[in-house]
């Protein structure tokens, strides 16, 4: 089965899955980790109700997520649950000049501290999600990308140990803007 092209979805019915979040925006990924809960742009409504609650997922920043995408690079930073199903969001999230209408509760069990983590890029040779090492980056124009079990299994030995309890890390994660 594939997505987008050169992508390969690990799409397993009736059992729980496991995803990478891909967080692109620093202010995003604050709410993310302070608020404990994931929010999908407005047009994503069939990628986001692919995640179910109990499912596992990762979350990833962009190496453009901080603004910086000739110093930074993308690491998977920390590993939730799903802690509710995905539906329409009372109040929408804002982000930047993005709106985002759905989302679900997450219960974030451990971080790697503010600017760690596992570095994905050098995982991807041995990742079946990305069958084409040259385009992978194809495959994170999204906000969710779902891991087939092999795959999930090789992020969850590698970043285990990065890790450290949610408590420990998630202040460094909490993003002030600057007040104009």
């Amino acid at each position: 089965m594939t997505g987008a092209p050169g992508c390969r979805l690990g799409i397993v019915i009736g059992m729980l899955s496991t995803h990478l979040l891909i967080i692109s925006d620093r202010a995003a990924l604050s709410w993310v980790v302070t608020a404990q809960r994931m929010a999908f742009p407005a047009g994503r409504s069939k990628a986001a109700q692919v995640l179910e609650q109990g499912d596992e997922v990762f979350l990833y920043t962009t190496r453009g997520c901080f603004r910086n995408p000739t110093r930074d690079i993308g690491r998977v930073i920390g590993r939730a649950r799903v802690a509710g199903p995905v539906g329409v969001l009372q109040d929408p999230v804002v982000f930047g000049e993005r709106t985002f209408t759905e989302g679900c509760r997450l219960e974030v069990s451990d971080l790697a501290r503010f600017r760690d983590g596992l570095v994905l890029r050098d995982l991807v040779p041995q990742l079946s999600v990305f069958p084409d090492p040259a385009t992978w980056s194809v495959c994170m124009r999204r906000a969710s990308l779902t891991l087939p079990p092999g795959d999930a299994d090789l992020l969850r030995t590698e970043l285990e140990p990065l890790l450290v309890p949610y408590g420990e890390a998630a202040e460094g994660y909490r993003w002030e803007p600057a007040s104009a």
